[in-house]
């Protein structure tokens, strides 16, 4: 699927931003970084507070480009968008956030112990460097 498909199909909208939206979105990513390292919280929470940080730049690649993800699947058709805005050799990093995003869904609404030490370290790894990538994007 393309972009003009997902505009086609009322997925994607166009919509302005501000500096300001995007310096409180980056202001929660930072947020969510520090709790997530919160070693008196369970995992499963740990990994959904660090997922919630990844979603929130790729919403950031989305937001920046004067597009809004709207209905349905919005979690996933946001991390789709990573793909459209950055280039196909993001595909495997956004292809890991699903999976994370299914990871999520399933210690969110399913089952305790899903996520483990290691899975939270991997993602929070992840997502300091991803950031570091939308920095610069965003600085060009």
């Amino acid at each position: 699927m393309s972009i003009d498909n997902f505009i086609k199909s009322g997925i994607l909208v166009k919509q302005d931003t501000s500096h300001d939206e995007i310096s409180d979105l980056l202001k929660i990513v930072e947020r969510d970084l520090a709790d997530s390292a919160q070693t008196e919280i369970s995992d499963d929470w740990q990994f959904g507070i660090a997922y919630n940080a990844a979603l929130k730049l790729a919403n950031i690649l989305v937001r920046a480009s004067g597009f809004r993800v709207k209905g349905q699947g919005h979690h996933m058709n946001t991390i789709a968008m990573i793909t459209f805005i950055l280039g196909s050799h993001k595909n495997d990093d956004a292809d890991y956030l699903d999976t994370c995003r299914r990871k999520r869904n399933i210690v969110e609404y399913d089952c305790v112990g899903g996520a483990t030490p290691k899975d939270v370290k991997e993602l929070r790894e992840f997502v300091i460097e991803f950031q570091k990538e939308i920095l610069i994007w965003l600085s060009k």
